[in-house]
């Protein structure tokens, strides 16, 4: 029997299963439970290739026709999908090709390892049907830290570090230990806004304070969410508005840059 090669899993969870001579034989999709065949000829080693990563139920056949979102991701040219963007990749640009004084990337370190930290976490929520991208840069030069799309709806997340302080979180400010404030939420709502009319669809605002060692929310706070380290649980529990399907178009549309050249 053919030796072939399966690689590791990527975000999505799936493996691929490639002949010697590199060419991709078939798929498995743990989370649909089915190996996906391109030629019913190489079921037997393709199976026995994929034997110790099998789990639970599984079916095995030819690819699934693709969705209209799938054939927009397919038709997608490389420099306009945002899908690879790591968080905090704009600030690590501005970092290292950058010629700002000692304080300013003092700052934009901070912000960096914030980015990174929650971005992170937020990426765990995938294998919860959510999507996430992160680094959206929008015209004028404001960026959507983490936009999240999946069953509990979208979100546009803005994050700010703390750095072991105290955060206040007001309606327009937020105060970070005895900093002067900045106007994170109102820069929180306002990207919210623009990803919705890019989006066309409700957008909601969020901002997450990281490394904070307590956070208050004023009782005037009604729209935006305010997140910290350890959030994911709780979006992963949000009540669901958007269908797989939903969740899948806003995706392929999304993380299209097109689609945010005029918002």
């Amino acid at each position: 029997m053919r030796r072939l090669r399966v690689t590791p899993a990527d975000r999505a969870g799936r493996r691929f299963v490639t002949g010697t001579d590199g060419r991709t034989l078939a798929w498995y999709d743990r989370d649909a439970g089915r190996v996906s065949l391109l030629r019913d000829d190489d079921a037997e080693a393709v199976l026995a290739a994929l034997r110790p990563y099998l789990t639970g139920s599984w079916t095995v056949g030819p690819p699934p026709v693709p969705t209209a979102a799938e054939l927009a991701r397919l038709a997608l040219h490389p420099d306009d999908d945002l899908a690879p963007n790591r968080p905090g990749e704009l600030l690590l640009g501005a970092l290292e090709h950058g010629t700002a004084g000692a304080r300013t990337r003092l700052r934009l370190r901070a912000h960096l390892q914030a980015r990174q930290c929650f971005g992170a976490e937020l990426d765990t929520l995938e294998g919860a049907g959510w999507r996430v991208l992160h680094d959206v840069l929008l015209p004028g030069g404001a960026v959507i830290d983490h936009l999240l799309i999946g069953p509990g709806g979208v979100l546009a997340v803005r994050t700010a570090p703390a750095r072991r302080k105290r955060a206040a979180v007001g309606e327009l400010l937020l105060t970070v230990g005895r900093a002067e404030p900045v106007p994170d939420p109102r820069w929180a709502r306002r990207t919210a806004a623009r990803a919705g009319r890019a989006l066309a669809t409700e957008v909601a605002p969020a901002l997450a304070v990281i490394d904070a060692t307590e956070v208050t929310v004023s009782a005037t706070q009604r729209d935006l969410r305010v997140l910290r380290e350890g959030a994911a649980p709780a979006l992963a529990r949000l009540a669901a508005t958007l269908k797989p399907a939903e969740t899948a178009t806003l995706y392929a549309a999304a993380r299209d840059r097109r689609t945010w050249a005029h918002c």
